[in-house]
């Protein structure tokens, strides 16, 4: 299944790797593709809740701190970790009703 997948560093999911088009897979390799993206879509909230968790507490950094170069640090970590947030609810979004787009 590995094959069909490949494991994005930066969003900390795998995202779909399909190398031909959907028609030519066998409906088996089709139905595991589908089953395996539910799985990790699935996922996604579970990952924007921890990096939430994780831009809450480096606002909580960023409130007490006083050093202004630790300051930039905090807020480029900060609008990192949210542009990750967005991608991934586009990727959870875009893709929440493949299964009834994809031919069975």
């Amino acid at each position: 299944m590995e094959q069909y997948f490949v494991y994005d560093q930066r969003l900390g999911i795998s995202l779909p790797k399909l190398e031909k088009d959907w028609e030519d897979y066998s409906e088996k390799e089709q139905n595991a593709i589908l089953l395996r993206w539910e799985t990790i879509r699935g996922a996604i909230p579970d990952r924007i809740a921890e990096l939430e968790k994780t831009i809450n507490k480096k606002q909580d950094e960023l409130g007490n701190e006083n050093d202004f170069e630790r300051s930039c640090r905090l807020n480029a970590e900060i609008a990192e970790l949210a542009s990750i947030i967005n991608d991934l609810w586009i990727w959870y979004r875009m893709n929440q009703t493949v299964s009834l787009r994809m031919p069975q």
